[in-house]
């Protein structure tokens, strides 16, 4: 790793632990402040990174953190837009898949697919009684998720190597955050919820900086 991608590495890394401990000890002004500009670091470095695969795959990435920037930020306003928070993390998931879709062929063996597929359809079926008018959002943007790791694991399975691992565990990092997110949600409090979302999710994305 040259220099510059390490020193933003190293930001994007102090940033997100700096935002999760503000949440976890409810320091929200703080958290507002850190949150984003860990996401600012962890784009900067998904663009200094030496490219593994071609520019227009980097290019899927950067835009798909960008839009979880606009995410974060929906997410923390004072009356959280939950919703429009959702939309923006969905075009993120929509984005990392073009992206990943720009190096390899666009198919998903069973032995890949079946396992998330299992895992997609046990969540779903716990949250659904408790999703009220937001069943189709949430069964929308679970079905993009599962996409995104079938899509992550088959190149894995395919290409091997460093980036393709990156982008697969960053999927399943992605839908563990989301997981929780989603329980803590709609079926039960979950102790120190916001800190597992959030280490996971910024784990998912220096994965995602990491897979160009």
């Amino acid at each position: 790793m040259t220099a510059a991608p390490a020193v933003l590495f190293g930001a994007a890394v102090a940033f997100s632990i700096l935002a999760v401990a503000a949440e976890a000890t409810n320091r929200l002004p703080l958290a507002r402040v850190f949150r984003p500009t860990a996401m600012v670091a962890i784009i900067l470095l998904a663009a200094a990174r030496p490219a593994a695969f071609p520019e227009t795959h980097r290019m899927f990435i950067v835009a798909g953190l960008g839009v979880s920037l606009i995410g974060d930020i929906l997410m923390m306003l004072p009356k959280k837009k939950f919703t429009a928070g959702l939309v923006a993390f969905l075009v993120t998931l929509l984005l990392y898949s073009a992206g990943i879709l720009r190096t390899t062929a666009a198919r998903v063996e069973i032995a890949v697919a079946l396992p998330v597929l299992v895992a997609a359809f046990f969540v779903l079926r716990t949250l659904f009684p408790h999703l009220g008018p937001m069943k189709a959002p949430v069964s929308l943007y679970l079905l993009a998720l599962t996409i995104l790791i079938c899509l992550a694991g088959q190149r894995f399975v395919d290409l091997g190597g460093a980036p393709a691992f990156f982008a697969a565990a960053g999927a399943i990092f992605f839908a563990a955050s989301d997981t929780v997110l989603a329980f803590n949600r709609f079926v039960k409090k979950i102790p120190l919820a916001q800190v597992f979302i959030l280490g996971m999710y910024f784990t998912a994305q220096i994965f995602f900086a990491f897979s160009v």
